[in-house]
């Protein structure tokens, strides 16, 4: 499998057409007014983090509680979602709530998603990307990866 991703497109709004982008940015404005002040924050963190999935596949990397704002919202656009998988990872990326986060098993944190995305060149705003001083979830300085410990999903073979 050939993924086409771009590691030096640092920028992840240029991940998506500008014009998906306003749509997608507007979505979290209306849909999450206490959070209107930063979606353009919330979608370009999502997306980086989307790209970052698709560059470690099975990695089970999770999102901050407000990132996974952006990724619910484009899941909601389901052909563009869908698209957007199968050109930068080749399949497609699967949300997969974990109905217990406390015993996720996953092993990951938000430390080990942040590094990921920085590994892969993208830039981790703090704005959205508490740091393990922030969070009191997970115990031993690691945060559940969102409220329902949301995942691409690194326990089940990827379809698509």
């Amino acid at each position: 499998m050939t993924l086409i991703l771009d590691r030096a497109a640092t920028t992840p709004r240029t991940l998506i057409s500008p014009a998906l982008f306003v749509r997608l940015t507007a979505r979290i404005a209306v849909d999450h007014p206490e959070h209107a002040h930063q979606a353009d924050i919330i979608m370009e963190q999502a997306l980086a983090f989307l790209a970052t999935c698709a560059a470690n596949p099975g990695a089970g990397l999770g999102p901050s509680d407000t990132v996974d704002i952006g990724w619910h919202t484009f899941i909601l656009y389901t052909p563009e979602y869908a698209e957007f998988c199968q050109r930068i990872a080749g399949r497609f990326i699967h949300h997969n709530p974990d109905d217990n986060p406390a015993d996720s098993g996953t092993g990951n944190s938000l430390a080990d998603t942040i590094k990921a995305m920085e590994a892969a060149g993208y830039r981790v705003d703090p704005v959205v990307w508490p740091t393990s001083a922030d969070c009191s979830s997970g115990g031993g300085g690691k945060c559940n990866q969102c409220y329902a410990g949301c995942t691409d999903s690194p326990k089940k073979t990827a379809v698509g």
